[in-house]
């Protein structure tokens, strides 16, 4: 039988939602599928209450699980090691991450260390025979390109959040129970000494309805507070191009693209945004996107469904207004 299709997922990684972890295993059981194979799901840190159901309806084969004291923080040379070494034991055709901070560290060095193939910012996976064709976004998400990967040895892919619908099967069955696996990183030092961890409060903005997003046009960092009046008028909540996080007006929770947060919501508001491709990486799944800027011949007007040419210090005071007698009535 073919070696199996591994997502590996683990609990250390800050707020990972369930959805993005369907999204691995909605996606690893289709190559699975094409390949011949068992799905399996890796859990690295302790196990959590969701975890048999979401196996379950996802049609996974096996559940194996490392646990360690040295992975409990998520430190990136004691995951590395504990990958290489399960992947020595336990054969797999693909091993399939979400992407995020943490496997933008792991993910190429597990690659590295096991001598192949790896792919970051995935979209999608076709089977070819021998092959893995990997979908990803390349040039800063102004276009797509294809990786071919074979030969022998597991394949590493990253999967950018939000680019699989996660979808349950319709056989689902009896989730298997955990498997115990044991590692060594008795050896394992980490290189880097992480003195104060980043910690956000509050919802995602990845799972947002709304998003209203402020760019360079807003001018000045007390302009800001117009995005994020309207953001709350709406019910929704205040994003960022990258200047705007750079030059310190806001926080990174709240950028917006490619190096960013990449959502999908049903409503973007742009202010101030040019559209830069990989700013655009980050909203161009929205069902609906509203653009406001000086310059009719910014990029942005070609992604949005509705543009007002005009200074977005102007007219956010008058969106605010009308949306809060739209509330009041």
């Amino acid at each position: 039988m073919t070696d199996p299709v591994v997502v590996c997922t683990w609990s250390a990684v800050r707020d990972q939602p369930w959805e993005e972890t369907e999204a691995a295993l909605t996606l690893g059981r289709t190559v699975s599928g094409a390949c011949g194979a068992e799905l399996h799901w890796l859990v690295v840190g302790p196990s959590l209450d969701e975890g048999p159901e979401i196996a379950g309806r996802h049609g996974v084969a096996r559940v194996d699980r490392i646990d360690d004291p040295k992975l409990e923080d998520g430190r990136p040379d004691a995951f590395v090691e504990a990958l290489a070494q399960y992947c020595a034991s336990h054969p797999c055709r693909l091993l399939l991450f979400n992407q995020n901070f943490a496997t933008r560290l792991v993910a190429p060095r597990v690659a590295g260390r096991l001598g192949v193939g790896v792919v970051m910012n995935g979209t999608d996976i076709e089977v070819d025979g021998d092959r893995l064709d990997v979908t990803a976004a390349a040039y800063g998400g102004d276009t797509r390109v294809v990786y071919g990967l074979e030969g022998p040895g597991p394949c590493v892919v990253a999967l950018l959040a939000n680019a699989v619908a996660p979808e349950p099967t319709e056989d689902a069955g009896t989730a298997p129970a955990a498997t115990e696996l044991e590692v060594d990183l008795s050896g394992v030092e980490e290189r880097i000494r992480v003195l104060e961890a980043a910690h956000t409060e509050g919802p995602r903005l990845e799972d947002a309805e709304i998003i209203v997003s402020g760019g360079r046009g807003l001018g000045s960092p007390e302009n800001f507070k117009l995005i994020e009046e309207l953001a709350d008028v709406l019910g929704g909540m205040a994003g960022a191009s990258r200047p705007l996080v750079d030059e310190g007006w806001i926080d990174s929770s709240r950028q917006v693209g490619l190096t960013g947060k990449i959502t999908r919501p049903a409503l973007y508001l742009a202010a101030g945004i040019s559209g830069a491709t990989q700013h655009m990486v980050g909203c161009s799944a929205a069902k609906t996107i509203v653009a406001i800027n000086t310059d009719p011949d910014a990029a942005i007007f070609r992604h949005a469904r509705y543009g007002i040419v005009g200074d977005c210090t102007e007219l956010l005071p008058e969106l605010i207004r009308a949306a809060s007698e739209a509330g009041d009535s």
